[in-house]
């Protein structure tokens, strides 16, 4: 639909003798109107407001509001954003995929066009979360993966390939090709997106996006304003639906100087975290400006971008300058799409000025010379430590995870630390924490120690200790885009090998690059032999580690790790080290950057002072410090100018949507409709829209409830969403084997996402999670208020909850459901009859997500919790004031009663389109309703 164009900005744009039709910023100036020190970010959207006004959701005014922004002002005006493009992984892609196609079904028994069910916005996904590193330091590890991968995901991808032929407008990229952030900035991101229409006109406008994937804001690093939201809010914007959101505040964050000598971009991100995560920006935008800007990379900025999620912004964006078009021009974009960008950008005032001044709500600075090498953990991404201090800050963390013996806790604690150091008794979620051996607890600054005697098969043998490193894994899209930290990892090993160095043999070492990119590169510069050496062979072009897909560590470490109940480590090139995540044998988890990564698997564990403390020794028995293999900038630069090429991005992507011939052989089925399989434990149509009339019933207030779970704070979508490997114990194994799986078979809860059966036993049954309405346990476990109170698992309290027709509620703390933007958090939430969600506070995208399946977010009065009120969560919660939503308002505040506890809960529903979703029963029912209705 054309623009209603009410300030006249439709224009042309002629760049190398081709015309582009245009919506110029500068059409909105006057009135007393400053576009050109917008912030980069709100220029972005600014212009997409102007091309997309149609006089009812986007209006004049809207765009006034937007060019009039004041940067102190707390949002509240509501706009609507039409992002260009869709992009998914394969976790999050293909409950997607299952529920356009279970809504064309829903069409037809509507009586309306299944058809119109179709991607109205092009829609790219990348299949990259489902190779596990099964096999590893073998050169048969990725061949061998690949192989398993497309045994266990045969049924998924033939879906995947039906809906690559069913639904217009939407492509898919094979597995083992790379990591979708990956493959999004160097192939798929346009930066300057362009649309033929009918009348032969070429318009062109900012490339934007959203993505069934938090990490989608790595595109941020070159100039595309994108973020991660919930495969439901992903769906709503295939189908043309516009992103409802608030004009946001802006921080500024200023860069100057350049990084020192040692420091890598992983430890800058890691400082900006811990410095975003402290001043506190969620929801807001995050915009890098400044000299410094110029000093970095482009992959670098990406790698600052990628972990948005970890600061809590919704993006943390750069704007676009030289270095992105010779980033453009490296990875193989073509010299026209070279020169629209350079040109769009300048014509639109988006070119960055290093010393310019955009206004912004808040303001930070770095000097990027301060940074210092660096790790975060145990367990989550801003919990920076120096690298100087790592030892120290292990040996700290060491005593949350050691069981209670006959001397006590506390005792225990008392007598290994001074007071000042005494380790914090609160766990991720804000619930005593978990222990281990008191003789793990370090004494008078000695070593911990509770070894285990492990010998392999080979006859080798070996101590094993608290701390031990059983996982190095340089993976995830975090650094594995980064020529500069995979180079220093290569080099790393490469100086290692040349002195006689090898990895402990306990370490579990694994190599997962963003795309083949990487291993070409590797080849060239003659670099894969010396990682192959310490065990890093290829395992996959995949998200394999950093989302749970390790594998299972050296079969003789995980016996000793459960006999012994010890608290061993990961340490990995990811951005993500949540509880539980990893691996279910590792308790402690540490983000590095990838030359790091290398250099802890030669150590061998976390009980060590990388400055101080030997490596290993070479072939006469010196000691080798890291400081000997550590590679110099110059080293790393040498490599990557000779080894990286254009070519090698064009060849690697020349065919990139057609896949191997696993791929292009596999039986797919064809129509309009996918023939469900009654049989299939991987991909079953959705329960969402059953019995669905074609017009809402009301909102009614919620009465009688009881609490499911009751959680302290930090509870991220990892602790809600399934994820990882599926125990044969859980109610979603015991499902599978119901249904004749073997458990060698059960593959991860991410790969059976397309199964609702199995995703609701799942919900909430992360190893780590802590419910207090349980106490001493872990997992997912509950008490069935209504029944005789004893411990069950969540998914049978639920089941006799439903069964008798009691609504649920669950209580939290702050923070909730910080993490990945992953849909089933809430899915699996409103399938377990969860009606309403009362917490402290929330992150942005898991609160709309709630919202997006019909499930009320609540909050406390501000400075109250369950523990201020005295919410025990046995109480028998009533809900009232809810109906206003019936008549087109959206209640501020809402009364609870809990038993004898009343208090006013804050109504999270933030913005008009989030009440239509809401009144709907979901953002399905609600896109689902509207294209029945034309």
């Amino acid at each position: 639909m054309p623009s209603q164009d009410s300030f006249g900005a439709k224009s042309t744009l002629d760049v190398q003798g081709k015309s582009y039709e245009i919506y110029r910023l500068k059409a909105v100036a006057g009135d007393g109107l400053d576009v050109d020190s917008l912030p980069y970010s709100l220029k972005i959207l600014l212009e997409n407001l102007l091309r997309t006004e149609d006089g009812a959701n986007i209006t004049a005014d809207d765009i006034r509001a937007l060019a009039g922004w004041d940067a102190a002002a707390e949002p509240s005006k509501e706009i609507q954003f039409t992002p260009a493009r869709v992009i998914m992984q394969d976790f999050t892609g293909v409950p997607c995929v299952v529920d356009l196609a279970t809504m064309r079904e829903a069409m037809a028994d509507l009586g309306g066009d299944p058809s119109k069910i179709n991607p109205l916005a092009p829609a790219e996904m990348v299949i990259d979360h489902s190779v596990i590193a099964d096999v590893f330091g073998t050169p048969e590890a990725f061949e061998r993966n690949v192989e398993i991968e497309y045994e266990r995901n045969k049924e998924r991808y033939q879906f995947l390939r039906w809906g690559q032929g069913a639904f217009d407008d939407f492509k898919v990229v094979p597995p083992g090709t790379g990591i979708v952030h990956q493959v999004n900035i160097e192939h798929l991101a346009r930066v300057v997106f362009t649309r033929d229409e009918e009348s032969g006109t070429t318009v062109a406008y900012p490339d934007t996006c959203v993505g069934t994937d938090s990490h989608t804001t790595m595109v941020n690093g070159i100039g595309v304003v994108g973020w991660g939201v919930g495969g439901i809010e992903a769906e709503a914007a295939m189908l043309g639906q516009p992103v409802s959101m608030l004009i946001p505040r802006v921080v500024g964050f200023k860069l100057s100087g350049e990084l020192p000598e040692g420091a890598t971009a992983t430890d800058l991100v890691l400082t900006i975290t811990e410095m975003l995560r402290k001043h506190g920006v969620v929801g807001k935008f995050v915009e890098f400006y400044g000299s410094g800007v110029s000093a970095l990379p482009l992959a670098n900025r990406a790698t600052i971008g990628n972990m948005s999620p970890e600061f809590g912004s919704t993006i943390a964006v750069f704007p676009l300058d030289e270095e992105t078009v010779n980033y453009l021009r490296l990875t193989g974009r073509s010299e026209e799409q070279l020169a629209l960008v350079e040109a769009y950008a300048k014509e639109q005032g988006l070119w960055h000025d290093p010393v310019a001044e955009p206004r912004y709500s808040e303001r930070l600075e770095l000097d990027l010379g301060t940074v210092v090498p660096s790790l975060a953990g145990p367990k989550r991404p801003q919990d920076r430590v120096s690298l100087s201090d790592a030892k120290n800050a292990f040996r700290g963390a060491l005593a949350d995870y050691v069981v209670e013996d006959e001397q006590g806790y506390d005792e225990a604690v008392a007598e290994s630390f001074p007071a000042s150091d005494a380790p914090s008794h609160e766990g991720g979620n804000g619930s005593a924490a978990p222990t281990d051996h008191v003789s793990a607890a370090p004494k008078d600054g000695g070593r911990p120690s509770h070894p285990a005697m492990v010998e392999l098969s080979d006859g080798t043998k070996f101590e094993l200790d608290h701390g031990a490193v059983a996982i190095a894994a340089i993976t995830s899209c975090t650094n594995t885009s980064n020529p500069s930290v995979m180079i220093g990892a290569a080099l790393l090993a490469k100086k290692a090998v040349e002195k006689g160095l090898q990895r402990k043999p306990w370490v579990k070492t694994t190599l997962a690059p963003g795309s083949k990119v990487v291993s070409d590169y590797y080849e060239r510069a003659g670099l894969t032999p010396y990682l192959d050496k310490l065990g890093f062979n290829l395992v996959g072009y995949g998200c394999t580690t950093c989302i749970g897909n390790s594998g299972p560590l050296i079969p003789e470490v995980s016996k000793a790790v459960q006999d012994n109940d010890l608290s061993v480590v990961s340490v990995l090139s990811g951005n993500r080290n949540f509880e539980g995540r990893i691996n279910p044998d590792v308790k402690m988890n540490y983000l590095a950057s990838p030359p790091l990564v290398v250099a802890y698997a030669l150590a061998g564990s976390m009980d060590l002072d990388l400055f101080n403390d030997p490596l290993g020794q070479d072939t006469d028995g010196n000691d080798v410090f890291l400081k000997d293999v550590w590679p110099a900038p110059s080293e790393v630069e040498e490599v990557i100018g000779q080894a990286i090429t254009s070519e090698m991005f064009a060849n690697d992507y020349a065919d990139v949507f057609a896949g191997d011939e696993r791929w292009r052989n596999l039986e797919t089925p064809s129509g309009d409709t996918f023939a469900w399989d009654a049989d299939s434990t991987y991909v079953r149509k959705a329960p969402y829209f059953d019995g669905m009339p074609d017009e809402p019933s009301p909102v009614e207030d919620i009465d009688g409830a009881r609490v499911l779970l009751k959680l302290g704070d930090s509870v991220t979508t990892d602790h809600i969403s399934p994820a990882g490997a599926i125990k044969k114990d859980s109610p979603a194994g015991r499902y599978l084997a119901e249904h004749g799986v073997e458990q060698r078979d059960f593959n991860s809860y991410g790969s059976r996402r397309g199964n609702h059966e199995v995703m609701i036993r799942g919900t909430f049954a992360n190893i780590r999670l802590r419910n207090q309405l349980a106490p001493g346990t872990e997992g997912g476990f509950t008490r069935n208020l209504i029944g005789d109170g004893e411990v069950t698992t969540v998914f049978e309290a639920s089941e006799a909850y439903v069964a008798a027709g009691v609504p649920l509620v669950v209580l939290a703390g702050k923070e909730y459901g910080s993490g990945s933007s992953r849909d089933w958090a809430a899915k699996g939430t409103a399938l377990l009859g969860v009606k309403a969600v009362i917490a402290e506070s929330y992150e942005r995208i898991h609160r709309s997500n709630l919202i997006g399946m019909g499930v009320l977010p609540l909050q406390y009065p501000e400075g109250q919790n369950a523990e201020s009120l005295g919410l025990t969560g046995e109480e028998t919660f009533s809900i009232t004031g809810v109906t206003a939503l019936n008549d087109g308002e959206t209640p501020r505040t809402v009364k609870v009663k809990a038993g004898d506890v009343e208090f006013d809960a804050v109504v999270r529903i933030d913005t008009p389109g989030e009440a239509g979703y809401y009144r709907n029963g979901g953002i399905m029912q609600y896109v689902l309703r509207g294209l029945l209705k034309g």
